[in-house]
């Protein structure tokens, strides 16, 4: 076992705080503020979390399975897991393996991976890397020409869907990545990075990872026509020229061919639009709580969603995930499955590739014990007789 694998192998880790807990004490205060942070206030951040607390559970006792079937069919792909492993951006800040690593775990792990725009490993490789599905999620970064070639390159390299965001008019305000120095520390120059230096020497462990690496090189998978790889800039300032909407769905569609996956719907409107448009799933989503502040978190929507969309395409959710019963809790409202971010983007921060299958490996353990405690002997069995939710909630 490798010094990364004995960091984060139980009891040492026994949930996914634990993976935040050293993923915190591994990396800058930029890198790990950018994956743990959220929009303004973070009210959406947290309530993502802390909404999973309003529904309890109404188990069926006295009942007893010897296997639990975890597995879910999602576009077509039968997962061993409910849970697939979100776009995370600026992965190989996190650890040099990044994208590589994430889509290598969830493919042993016999579940799905989507690769970010925003990636430091081109989309070949990260493809290349998993036994299971890769899914590209799209941005517009470049404008159209630079999307065209990257849905052609991943069409090529054998990606089986698009996962399209659509909650990215202008990047969210995240008010720890000014303070922190995010935008100096991936596109500044020296003297601009000056006074984030002394966060950056007290990790010199990430510090050398990051020397030997290379540094921030450009984004391989945005490809300017004429110009090259673009820079590894401010995300901000990309997303800001890269504004998705539902016309430009028309020609993604034609020109891709495949599944598409809408990421980003938080109203029955936006739900039936997506179907209008020819999505084969939408993911009901809020970005992390890292795009508009005081939206309703995910979980909240999705009873709309899922009544709105009613039955015609596949609904996915992410959000707040970090426990089994988090994930049965979404099921039960009426998720295909879920997707997980945050999760095993702590796990990889603290530990590269065993972070992440220990992430895994976490969840997965939590929903087989929270299956067997609910009663149900399979997550396709879950539905709204095994929860409690508000009152409120369906009188809206």
């Amino acid at each position: 076992m490798t010094q990364s694998a004995r960091s984060v192998a139980s009891p040492k880790v026994v949930n996914i705080a634990d993976l935040r807990a050293i993923a915190k004490r591994r990396v800058p205060s930029a890198v790990f503020d950018y994956l743990d942070g959220g929009a303004e206030g973070e009210v959406t951040l947290r309530e993502n979390c802390r909404v999973y607390e309003d529904v309890t559970f109404r188990p069926r006792h006295a009942v007893a399975f010897a296997d639990c079937r975890l597995r879910a069919r999602v576009l077509g792909f039968d997962l061993a897991l409910p849970f697939l492993l979100a776009p995370v951006g600026y992965s190989r800040l996190m650890h040099p393996t990044g994208e590589v690593a994430a889509a290598r775990a969830a493919g042993n792990a016999g579940t799905a991976y989507i690769l970010s725009t925003i990636s430091g490993h081109k989309l070949e490789d990260v493809r290349a890397a998993s036994k299971g599905p890769v899914f590209y999620q799209l941005y517009l970064m470049g404008g159209r020409g630079a999307g065209e070639a990257v849905i052609e390159r991943a069409r090529i390299a054998g990606f089986s869907a698009l996962v399209v965001t659509i909650d990215t008019a202008v990047s969210g305000i995240r008010e720890r990545d000014f303070r922190n120095g995010m935008k100096e520390l991936v596109s500044g120059s020296l003297f601009e990075k000056l006074p984030f230096l002394p966060q950056i020497l007290a990790h010199p462990g990430w510090l050398a990872s990051f020397l030997m690496d290379g540094g921030t090189p450009p984004l391989p998978n945005v490809v300017i026509p004429g110009k090259g790889p673009m820079p590894l800039v401010d995300v901000a300032a990309a997303l800001a020229e890269s504004t998705v909407t539902w016309s430009d769905l028309t020609w993604i569609r034609k020109l891709w061919g495949g599944p598409i996956v809408v990421k980003g719907v938080l109203t029955a409107d936006d739900a039936r639009r997506a179907v209008d448009e020819g999505a084969a799933a939408i993911s009901v989503s809020n970005h992390g709580g890292r795009q508009l502040d005081c939206v309703p978190s995910s979980l909240r929507v999705l009873p709309e969603v899922v009544k709105a969309v009613n039955g015609q395409i596949e609904i996915l959710m992410d959000g707040g995930i970090r426990r089994g019963t988090d994930i049965v809790k979404a099921l039960c409202l009426g998720a295909r499955a879920v997707l997980c971010g945050r999760a095993y983007a702590y796990g990889l921060a603290a530990a590269g590739e065993a972070g992440v299958n220990r992430a895994i490996e976490i969840l997965r353990t939590d929903l087989d014990r929270s299956l067997r405690l609910v009663g149900c002997p399979s997550v396709a069995e879950l539905d709204r007789s095994y929860v409690n939710i508000p009152p409120s909630w369906d009188a809206n």
